[in-house]
C-alpha cells in the first residue's frame, strides 16, 4: 500500500510544516527533533548554566556574559606545562559545582590529588567523589555510567566530572605488556575519539559538565612561526571541546616568611585557544598562592588597570566611584578587602569590567533599542 502523501495546510509555513514532519519521523528515538533557535524554546545548544573557573577576568573572557564561566553540558579541556595550574583550576570548578548545590566527581589517573590543598581552595572533600582510574577505557565506562545513573535519579541536579588527566591515562593492552617498543601508539587515541562521539551527545542532554586536563607536548620539528605544542591522546578531544584552555606560568610570587624571601606563588597566562561561546584566542592572566589558590582580586585589578578603569599612581592605586564620585586610593594588597567592605563598589566595578570587556555582536551594537546596559544589569558580581 502506498504512503498516504501529507502537504502543507493552507497558510501554514513551510518551515513549519518540515519541523512537524521531522518531529514526526524521528518520535520513536527522541521526544523532540527540530528546534527553532529564536530564544522561544529551549534547544541542546542553549547553555543555562554555567560553573565559574575561581576567575572572574577567565570567566569573562570564557562566556563573553556576565555572572558564567564555564558552559554546563558541554566539553572543557585545561592544557599546558608542567606546574601551570591544571589541577589547581579543575580543584576551583569543582568547588563552584558544590557551592551551587551540584556534586563534584573528580577522576584522577595520577594518583597525585592533595586533599589538603582541595580543602584550602574551598572544596568539600567530605562531598566530593574521587575514582582513581588507570585506563581511558575504565574512565569512559566510569563517566557513561554516572550519566545514566543521574539521567534515571535526578537529571536536574547539577555534576562537573574532572579527568585529570588525558596523558597519564593508560590502555589496557598497553597496561598488559611489556616496557619494550610496540610501534605507533594508537590506541589510546582511537578509544578517545569513538569515546568522545558516545560522551557529547550524552552530557548535551544533562546538567553536566566535563573537564579534561591535559599535559602539552612540544611538536617535533615544528615550524619556528607555528604552534610549538600539541597534546596527548590524539586530535578527538580537541575537536570535540567547546573551550579549550592554555595555562602558562609566567612568573613566581616571593614575599618574605617569617624574615625570608621564598617564592609562595606564581603568575599564570590562560588563553582561550578554542571557544565556541565567545571570541577566542583572548588571553587572562592570575595570581595563585601555593596556600589559598587563584587569588580573583589582583586578576580583576590587573585587568582594571589594563582597560584604565584604575590607574597605577606611585606606589597605590587610584579608583573613581562613579556613584559619588569619590576618588579612592588603595593599595594592590588591601584591593580584595575593600571588595568585601563594599559589595555596592564590587558590582560597580564589575559593571564597568563587563562594558569594556564583552564582545557585542554586529546586530547588537546597531540595535537602536537596545538597552546599552543590558551586559551588566544581570543578577550577581565578583
Amino acid at each position: 500500500m502506498a504512503k498516504k502523501k501529507t502537504t502543507p495546510k493552507a497558510g501554514e509555513d513551510l518551515t513549519d510544516f518540515l519541523a512537524g514532519s521531522l518531529n514526526k519521523q524521528f518520535a520513536k528515538t527522541q521526544n523532540k527533533t527540530v528546534y527553532f533557535l529564536d530564544g522561544g524554546e529551549d534547544s541542546p545548544t542553549d547553555v543555562k548554566d554555567w560553573v565559574s573557573t575561581g576567575s572572574t577576568t577567565l570567566d569573562l573572557a570564557i562566556a563573553n556574559r556576565p555572572n558564567a564561566g564555564l558552559p554546563v553540558g558541554k566539553i572543557v579541556e585545561v592544557t599546558g606545562m608542567e606546574q601551570s595550574g591544571k589541577s589547581l583550576l579543575a580543584g576551583h570548578i569543582i568547588a563552584d559545582t558544590q557551592r551551587q548545590g551540584g556534586v563534584g566527581i573528580y577522576i584522577d589517573t595520577e594518583s597525585s590529588l592533595d586533599s589538603r590543598f582541595l580543602t584550602a581552595i574551598g572544596v568539600d572533600v567530605s562531598k566530593m567523589l574521587y575514582v582513581p582510574l588507570e585506563t581511558v577505557e575504565d574512565i569512559f565506562e566510569a563517566m557513561e555510567n554516572i550519566i545514566t545513573k543521574i539521567r534515571e535519579k535526578n537529571k536536574d541536579k547539577l555534576v562537573t566530572i574532572v579527568i585529570d588527566s588525558v596523558a597519564a591515562a593508560t590502555t589496557r593492552m598497553e597496561e598488559a605488556a611489556d616496557y619494550s617498543r610496540d610501534g605507533f601508539a594508537t590506541a589510546k587515541s582511537i578509544l578517545i575519539s569513538k569515546a568522545m562521539r558516545k560522551i557529547t551527545n550524552l552530557i548535551g542532554k544533562q546538567r553536566i559538565l566535563c573537564v579534561f586536563t591535559n599535559q602539552l607536548r612540544q611538536k617535533l620539528n615544528a615550524m619556528p612561526f607555528g604552534d610549538q605544542y600539541t597534546t596527548s591522546g590524539g586530535k578527538a578531544l580537541q575537536f570535540h571541546a567547546s573551550v579549550r584552555l592554555r595555562l602558562k606560568g609566567v612568573g613566581k610570587i616571593k614575599e618574605k616568611v617569617n624574615g625570608v624571601e621564598e617564592v609562595v606563588g606564581q603568575e599564570v597566562e590562560a588563553i582561550v585557544v578554542k571557544n565556541r561561546l565567545g571570541p577566542p584566542n583572548r588571553k587572562v592572566r592570575y595570581s595563585i598562592y601555593y596556600d589559598s589558590g587563584i587569588d580573583d582580586a589582583m586578576g580583576i585589578l590587573k585587568t582594571m588597570k589594563e582597560y584604565k578603569i584604575a590607574k597605577q599612581s606611585g606606589p597605590t592605586v587610584q579608583y573613581t566611584d562613579k556613584d559619588t564620585g569619590e576618588m579612592l586610593s588603595f593599595y594592590a594588597k588591601d584591593f580584595k578587602q575593600l571588595l568585601v567592605d563594599r559589595p555596592e563598589l564590587r558590582d560597580q566595578i564589575y559593571a564597568e569590567l563587563c562594558e569594556k570587556y564583552v564582545m557585542l555582536y554586529n546586530f547588537e551594537k546597531e540595535d537602536p533599542n537596545r538597552d546599552p546596559d543590558q551586559t551588566t544589569t544581570e543578577e550577581g558580581g565578583i
